[in-house]
């Protein structure tokens, strides 16, 4: 066999191993997964419609240039089970924020607020980060709201902000800041797999 045919062959042989090793094995492994039915519900479950849309708000915000969703603090661990209904993974590259991936069950069981004090917690961060968080990186994203007369009676989702408004004007969350908000709450690790019981 001549020396360059030799050369071709083993080079082609390495690339298809490679190929076998990287790619090929862990669809096979992971491939299978499937969701789990406990009680009655599928897991991990799909998010709501809003919540969906609101994962689109979050990709367009780049959020996950600064946030993580890996879970490594939580509950229980963060397994590949967890990302199987999830068409587009969001792992994120730098951590720059906290972590997202148990968002929600992080702040309304450590924390104690009910779902609505978190949306106004998360309204208020997404609007002015400072004010809530001093030292935070984070930038505002005031673009998510609007400012409108208040008809009638003030909405139960006006913020409280420091902005100087005219007499008679709020504050409100517009509807792509209620999606990512939606999003942010459907961020939650509250239900155990085989592979990943509660610590």
């Amino acid at each position: 066999m001549k020396p360059l045919t030799l050369f071709f062959s083993a080079l082609f042989a390495c690339i298809a191993f490679s190929f076998m090793g990287l790619i090929l094995t862990p669809l096979l492994q992971l491939g299978s997964l499937e969701t789990i039915l406990i009680d009655d519900n599928r897991y991990p479950p799909l998010p709501s419609g809003l919540a969906q849309q609101g994962k689109q708000t979050y990709r367009q915000l780049g959020c996950a240039y600064c946030h993580t969703q890996l879970a490594d603090q939580g509950r229980r661990q963060v397994v590949a089970r967890d990302y199987i209904r999830q068409e587009r993974v969001l792992t994120g590259t730098l951590r720059v924020g906290p972590d997202l991936m148990n968002f929600a069950d992080r702040v309304l069981n450590t924390e104690n607020r009910t779902m609505e004090q978190v949306k106004q917690h998360l309204y208020q961060l997404l609007y002015d980060p400072q004010r809530v968080s001093l030292h935070t990186n984070m930038p505002p994203y005031p673009f998510l709201y609007q400012k409108r007369k208040i008809e009638n009676t003030p909405s139960l989702k006006a913020l409280q902000t420091s902005d100087p408004l005219p007499q008679n004007y709020e504050v409100i969350p517009t509807p792509e800041a209620e999606a990512l908000a939606a999003y942010l709450l459907s961020l939650t690790l509250d239900y155990e797999l085989p592979e990943a019981p509660f610590k």
